[in-house]
């Protein structure tokens, strides 16, 4: 099946295009001295295009393949087929890994507050409401990353480095936002250039869990989706002190490398994805 996503090129090359053309746009009205209702709105609707244009571009490749359009309706429609420890490891494992990295920070001298459930996204939206925008991104991402990106990589490569490459891949996607006054990405980069680099280090281990359960659960979609769904709201809900996401980037990570050793055979072996999960 995977030799049939074979636009590899084409398809990231738009991805990337098309959403740091409009990204870039966004950037630059952002800092436009008068921030009127029209240009806000001129704003998101450029940052909202740009969020759905891998979508969009994944659709036109299984628009065209019959074969390809029924695979992709298979792996959005068979939750029920997925392993019980695989579905709570997707909604589990980061909201306790944020609150455990929580409890951590508390030893270094953080206090209490962070578990104040503010309501209040880190960032600010005209058009969208904040949780809105949370929720969605993950849905229309993944509907790209992982109907067609994912496995048009592991077509060609090994799990694992298909996990590197696709996370540096998302790295750079990311990087306009980060010239976008007052949203998230921004954000990080005011906080310092350690909160940076944790932000990007991650993506990395992000990736390797969120792909183990893609291929652990017969490559089904809406695992990734919800995977990133709780990535997004656990990381947001919380006032988090950017100590403690780095805290829980330790904490993933010593769980990425027990993945990665009970399964190496799966992420360093030659089959290809459609094999892994079995």
């Amino acid at each position: 099946m995977l030799e049939r996503y074979n636009k590899t090129i084409a398809f990231y090359g738009y991805s990337l295009l098309i959403p740091w053309i409009l990204w870039f746009a966004v950037a630059y009205l952002s800092h436009r001295p008068y921030q009127s209702n029209l240009l806000q709105l001129a704003q998101q609707t450029l940052a909202i295009m740009g969020l759905f244009a891998p979508t969009v571009v994944a659709a036109y490749y299984f628009m065209k393949d019959e074969v390809l359009k029924k695979d992709l309706l298979e792996r959005l429609f068979k939750l029920e087929k997925v392993e019980k420890k695989y579905i709570l490891m997707t909604v589990f494992l980061l909201p306790i890994s944020i609150i455990l990295a929580q409890f951590i920070s508390l030893l270094f001298g953080h206090d209490l507050g962070q578990f104040y459930i503010s309501g209040k996204p880190n960032f600010t939206s005209f058009l969208l409401s904040p949780w809105l925008i949370l929720i969605l991104a993950p849905i229309v991402e993944e509907l790209a990353w992982h109907s067609y990106g994912t496995d048009t990589l592991r077509r060609k490569f090994n799990l694992f480095n298909t996990c590197l490459i696709f996370a540096f891949y998302w790295v750079f996607w990311h990087f306009p936002l980060s010239f976008v006054k007052g949203y998230f990405h921004s954000n990080v980069v005011a906080e310092g250039w350690i909160y940076s680099l944790n932000y990007i280090f991650s993506l990395f281990v992000f990736v390797v869990l969120m792909n183990w359960l893609y291929f652990k659960t017969k490559r089904n979609i809406v695992v990734t989706i919800i995977f990133h769904l709780m990535a997004n709201i656990s990381n947001e809900i919380f006032a988090t002190h950017p100590d403690s996401k780095v805290i829980q980037t330790v904490l993933l990570l010593i769980v990425a490398i027990t993945v990665l050793y009970i399964d190496r055979e799966m992420f360093f072996g030659k089959t290809q994805g459609g094999d892994d999960g079995n």
